[in-house]
């Protein structure tokens, strides 16, 4: 008589921890606030209002400064190009703003060629990325930039796809609580990679983006050369060499000849706003 095999899912799926993280997404995307961007256009989701916002750059300032409290650089010309870039851009970005902001700057000595600025406008600078920069316009390309991550609400609309994409991951890995634990395993990594390298990093390199069109727009708003941020990028581009950075699909910024393109894209709209500048503060204006 002839066994009867009984035939195993290859599979074994259990839709409803699913369906609840998709409804749960869906009822997230339905109530979240939008807030449309002054500059762009673009209308952004975000999971927190400003003033908490605000909050959590704040304590992240706190501790860089507890942190690097030994690295701080309290005077001298460094500090006061900063302070006097950032002056300017903050008048700038203040034109169109819709949340004013109590910008705060530290200047760190440092070999690193970096800047970065929290939500809600507090700002640091490694002094490594001064002589890059090379003049008051490189700088500004790069403070534009970084202010914009702030004035966009970047930080916020990243934690709110952050927890949708979290939810749904919790989701598909309850929906296989069944499974063998290394196939389970196996699924679930695919799964996150997808997430990674599908919507993640594609999206925070339309942030960083959005924040280099934002930042030309502020620095030649404020007076200074939109033209220099593509000289900018073209000397980081140097700094970093053929084969020094990660191909762009891996990476959440753009490659640096994406950038350039970009800006020379937006450039025409920029020089308006330098000309602009110029006619607004000519004598007699």
């Amino acid at each position: 008589m002839p066994v009867k095999l009984e035939r195993k899912h290859a599979l074994p799926l259990t839709l409803a921890p699913i369906m609840i993280a998709l409804g749960f997404v869906l009822f997230k995307l339905y109530t979240a606030s939008k807030v449309t961007n002054p500059e762009t256009g673009r209308v952004a989701r975000v999971g927190i209002d400003p003033e908490q916002e605000q909050r959590l750059g704040l304590e992240a300032y706190a501790q860089v400064k507890r942190d690097e409290a030994a690295k701080i650089v309290q005077s001298g010309p460094d500090v006061e190009l900063v302070k006097r870039v950032t002056n300017r851009l903050a008048r700038a970005a203040a034109e169109k703003a819709t949340v004013q902001y109590n910008w705060e700057v530290s200047v760190i000595q440092s070999n690193e060629k970096n800047a970065f600025c929290l939500p809600g406008g507090k700002i640091v600078v490694y002094t490594g990325i001064i002589p890059i920069a090379k003049n008051e316009a490189g700088l500004a390309t790069v403070l534009g930039h970084e202010m914009a991550h702030a004035t966009s609400r970047h930080g916020a609309e990243r934690l709110f796809r952050s927890e949708l994409t979290k939810t749904i991951l919790g989701g598909f890995q309850g929906g296989l609580a069944q499974m063998d634990p290394a196939q389970r395993q196996t699924i679930m990594g695919a799964l996150g990679a997808g997430a990674k390298y599908g919507a993640t990093l594609p999206f925070s390199r339309t942030q960083e983006s959005e924040a280099d069109h934002i930042g030309l727009i502020y620095m030649a708003r404020a007076g200074y050369d939109p033209k220099e941020a593509v000289a900018f990028w073209q000397r980081m581009d140097e700094q970093v060499g053929k084969g020094g950075s990660p191909p762009q699909f891996m990476s959440d910024h753009p490659s640096h000849n994406t950038r350039i393109g970009h800006l020379q894209t937006w450039m025409p709209e920029a020089e308006k706003e330098f000309a602009s500048h110029h006619q607004h503060n000519a004598p007699g204006a």
